[in-house]
């Protein structure tokens, strides 16, 4: 006998506790028309502002063009083994020419409509992710996608008004990892207005993922727990702002770059 059908709500609040990041992939293909089906869904079950759909999704499955994606994604494994890579991005360029044909002013050129495709682009690939996941494929965002951007057009021969925003590994799991831990509620959770934590409230809500993350680093490798020796890292949080994680330096470095490259790429320009 099969067994009962969860009721939408348990099923997807089951789908939502079963969410991992996946970085391990079988070879296997993804069924025929399934990604295509999932992306035009996921667009009709998205928020989208104005509902001007101000994106674009480049699927990647080449395994040519998938290897230039593994060198601009920082040689990460995944990017190779799993099947498709697919590059949410923010676009204007399509709105902008559909202005140009019907003779209206010419906008969303300016840093209001790149947070509003940026953010569009984003709340895109989280339903196309669950709706992926609800397959039983894994997935897994990359970050390095923001500090590939300029590299990323050129090689996706993205016009004036389109960048990246996010990227998606997508496949079969080839390892089943444990969920990741996230602050508990009380952390951030706020009722009515911000409730400014205090040194205490810090220390227990970061309590546990201390413990847990500096567990999974220091475990991972031998390699790593000797850059942490190295580097003088006595807790997760100096970790996090170490030369080997999210340095500020470098991270200076590259908003300096994706500043520039929002004006080069038609974003910062004024009103014509």
């Amino acid at each position: 006998m099969n067994a009962p059908a969860l009721a939408p709500a348990a099923a997807f609040s089951a789908l939502m506790d079963s969410h991992r990041s996946v970085r391990s992939y079988k070879p296997d293909p993804l069924p025929e028309g399934l990604v295509d089906r999932v992306l035009a869904q996921a667009l009709q079950g998205t928020s989208s502002s104005g509902n001007l759909n101000l994106v674009s999704v480049v699927k990647t499955q080449d395994p040519a063009r998938k290897e230039r994606l593994f060198e601009l994604h920082g040689e990460q494994p995944m990017v190779r083994e799993a099947p498709l890579v697919l590059s949410f991005c923010a676009d204007s360029f399509r709105t902008r020419e559909w202005l140009a044909r019907r003779g209206a002013r010419p906008g969303f050129a300016d840093l209001v409509s790149w947070h509003t495709a940026a953010f569009d682009a984003m709340i895109l690939a989280q339903t196309a992710a669950l709706a992926f996941e609800s397959h039983g494929l894994g997935i897994c965002y990359m970050g390095t996608t923001l500090f590939a951007m300029r590299g990323l057009a050129d090689f996706l021969e993205l016009p004036d008004n389109v960048l990246p925003v996010t990227s998606l590994v997508v496949g079969w799991p080839a390892d089943a990892p444990p969920q990741r831990d996230r602050l508990p509620a009380a952390a951030w959770i706020h009722d009515e207005r911000y409730q400014r934590p205090g040194g205490d409230d810090i220390d227990r809500h970061f309590a546990e993922r201390e413990r847990r993350g500096r567990a999974r680093y220091m475990e991972s490798s031998p390699e790593m727990a000797a850059l942490w020796t190295e580097h003088g890292i006595g807790s997760l949080a100096q970790f996090y702002t170490s030369p080997i994680k999210y340095c500020p330096d470098l991270f200076a470095g590259f908003s300096a770059d994706i500043e520039a490259l929002l004006t080069e790429r038609g974003w910062r320009r004024p009103p014509v």
